[in-house]
């Protein structure tokens, strides 16, 4: 059974393993973390200051074997009721394994019935399919916009996704 719990800073040694190629790396960081390969004291400066703050929310999936996966929930604007999944990574020995589909069904579980949000968004690379229809097999949907980035050397394409929070009416 899969359970979320707050990030721990040891965590973040197994972590930075998941990912041997730059383009992997990307995929999840976006490049905000910097350049690959990450380190360890880099993911932990990122995920940093969480203790005193209510809007950012580092979150780790396990189980009986470990380490499952990795994701943020933060709050990127004033308004509260919309947070933002990020850095969203499954650990490698466990992909293909629905471990995925249950970490996000826990986040929005948690997004949405804990820190009371109504929207959940996030972004993933066109290049990402794998996880595109991962999101979309837990409901988020493409919301039309979309960025580019340049990483790798190339030009990749973020396509943004959101999921809105079922009301009583709405047979939820």
């Amino acid at each position: 059974m899969l359970r979320l719990r707050p990030f721990r800073t040891p965590d973040a040694k197994e972590i930075i393993t998941w990912t041997s190629e730059a383009k992997e790396f990307y995929k999840w960081s976006a490049g905000i973390l910097g350049d690959f390969p990450v380190s360890e004291k880099r993911l932990l400066e990122a995920v940093s200051g969480r203790e005193a703050n209510t809007k950012y929310f580092p979150l780790t999936a396990f189980d009986e074997n470990g380490l499952a996966g990795f994701f943020t929930i933060r709050t990127p604007g004033e308004d509260d009721r919309k947070v933002r999944f990020g850095y969203v990574i499954v650990n490698p020995s466990m992909r293909g394994k629905g471990y995925g589909k249950e970490m996000l069904r826990l986040g929005l579980k948690f997004a949405f019935d804990v820190y009371g949000a109504d929207e959940v968004g996030l972004g993933v690379f066109d290049n990402n399919r794998q996880a595109y229809y991962c999101y979309k097999s837990v409901g988020f949907e493409e919301n039309g916009k979309t960025e580019e980035y340049m990483l790798a050397g190339e030009k990749w394409l973020d396509i943004e996704m959101e999921i809105h929070k079922k009301k009583p009416c709405d047979g939820a």
